[in-house]
């Protein structure tokens, strides 16, 4: 077979039919230029041509590790990159085995020159007589993840994680690690297999002396898209990825779930029919937070369904959206161990006007805390064409709460149960913050449903909160899904943002 040749970022590589994986074109031990075309040019050159999956080849005994044993191949911290250098952030990386067992290259930006960084066993300890990678062989890497002075300005703290296909996760100052973000989703929740683009190369750039923030670029790759990804981290109070994402469909992508967000909800009190547990709720995340394009304010309680669900909710120009974990009282747990009331919030804040679409919710039902069962996204109204580049930037706000419009009461809390007799549902939802709270009188609810019959719908007066109440029945009557959707307002118009929901039987 003839060969021809592909340019990458400056690099000759061979025809794909003669690559037994990417991994064997990897960038050369010299240096080569940088700049912020770089990845986008690989990332482009890669989408034009058929797909190669990253290599899963290992040493029979890594790929069969189990999970205590996988925790047992700890990278040294005296050998983190950066450590000796008296910079802000320093990087350690995770070995291949486990159910991580694509390979991932490194590389280190200096001065605008690259240079990969290579695998050494060196770089690992093996402890508790786990097996031992062969001496001598270049088995790259997991993936890695960033420390910085996060809870402390005198100790370095994880501050991020990328590990496996395109995850991440970080925390903020007071919070811990939970839910996680994806640079991309493809059909994720839909009939048919889901498919997860990986990252499969990583470029670090080495920060200056006192700079408060990191910059990491990403290669992307699945068998339907290429991409590329720039990602500044700041960490603080609350930390803050700033996100460039530039995909280039190999074929037309339909399916696409931008800026995903990815976390856990098992139950809570408006959520808990069959749960028996001693404790009162369990949850990475407790809510789907909308800030729309239009300017209203909306919360939706997350829930664990009984069968898979999806909710589409339209938008144009979105101004945010995020997976919140809103209860930060460790009693609403009462789990010392898990530390759920510790778990961040990841809010998205669009940098650029995304058109038409939609903030995808998808709710999978789960039996135990130890599975992801929610993700979120944005899907854009058209589909993502073949042969072009789509950009995409964005803002991360790992955090524990966020700002928007002060004004507006925000759901405290939501709690559901049967009424007797089966005589339908009762829901109670409280609100607190903005214009609401002190207000002694003037409220009234808006609350409407698409099916079946809302009756007795009232607010009050919480005493406990010193916000209000709002509650009302439901009688489904033989519906199959109901929409709920209320909110408070005064003489001059909404005092809390809008609650949504669904009953399902």
């Amino acid at each position: 077979m003839q060969r021809r040749q592909f340019l990458f970022a400056g690099l000759a590589l061979p025809a794909i039919a003669t690559w037994p994986s990417l991994a064997r074109a990897r960038a050369p031990a010299a240096a080569a230029g940088f700049d912020a075309g770089t990845v986008p040019a690989i990332a482009r050159r890669l989408a034009s041509v058929p797909h190669v999956p990253v290599s899963r080849t290992l040493p029979r005994a890594l790929a069969g590790l189990g999970y205590d044993q996988y925790r047992d191949y700890r990278f040294r911290a005296a050998r983190a990159l950066w450590r000796d250098d008296g910079l802000p952030f320093q990087v350690q990386f995770f070995h291949r085995g486990y159910m991580f067992q694509d390979r991932v290259d490194m590389h280190l930006v200096e001065d605008g020159r690259t240079r990969p960084f290579p695998y050494s066993r060196e770089l690992f300890d093996f402890d508790h007589g786990v097996p031992q990678p062969p001496e001598g062989e270049d088995l790259g890497f997991a993936g890695f993840r960033v420390h910085a002075p996060v809870q402390r300005p005198d100790q370095f703290d994880e501050l991020a994680s990328f590990l496996g296909a395109s995850y991440f996760r970080a925390v903020a100052r007071g919070l811990g690690y939970g839910l996680s973000a994806r640079g991309l989703a493809l059909g994720s929740g839909d009939p048919g297999a889901e498919e997860f683009p990986v990252f499969r190369g990583f470029w670090l750039e080495r920060p200056a002396a006192g700079a408060a923030s990191l910059v990491v670029h990403a290669l992307l790759d699945s068998p339907s898209v290429a991409g590329a990804f720039r990602f500044v981290m700041t960490p603080g109070d609350e930390t803050v990825f700033d996100v460039d994402a530039r995909l280039y469909p190999r074929v037309p992508l339909a399916n696409a779930g931008i800026a995903p967000l990815t976390s856990m909800f098992e139950f809570d009190a408006h959520d808990r029919v069959g749960v028996d547990d001693a404790r009162p709720a369990v949850h990475d995340s407790d809510g789907l937070a909308l800030w729309t394009g239009g300017d209203e304010q909306a919360w939706r309680p997350l829930r664990n369904p009984a069968l898979l669900e999806h909710s589409g909710f339209q938008d144009r120009d979105p101004r945010g959206f995020g997976l919140m974990q809103r209860k930060r009282d460790a009693g609403e747990f009462q789990d010392f161990e898990a530390g759920y009331e510790k778990r961040p919030s990841c809010w998205v804040e669009p940098l650029d006007a995304w058109g038409a679409g939609e903030v995808h919710l998808v709710e999978i039902p789960t039996g135990d805390e130890f599975s992801d069962n929610i993700v979120a996204f944005w899907r854009p109204a058209e589909p993502l064409a073949a042969g072009r580049e789509h950009r995409f930037r964005y803002r991360l706000h790992w955090c524990r709460d966020h700002a928007w419009h002060p004004r507006l009461a925000r759901v405290a809390a939501t709690r559901s149960g049967a009424l007797d007799a089966g005589k339908g549902r009762l829901y109670m939802v409280d609100f607190v913050g903005g214009d609401l709270d002190g207000r002694a009188d003037g409220v009234r609810v808006q609350a409407s449903a698409s099916a079946g019959t809302l009756r007795n719908a009232v607010t009050y007066r919480n005493p406990d909160t010193g916000g209000w109440r709002m509650s009302f029945e439901l009688d489904p009557g033989t519906a199959r899904a109901i929409e709920l959707r209320a909110w408070l307002e005064g003489a001059a118009g909404r005092l809390s943002e809008t609650w949504l929901s669904r009953w399902t039987p």
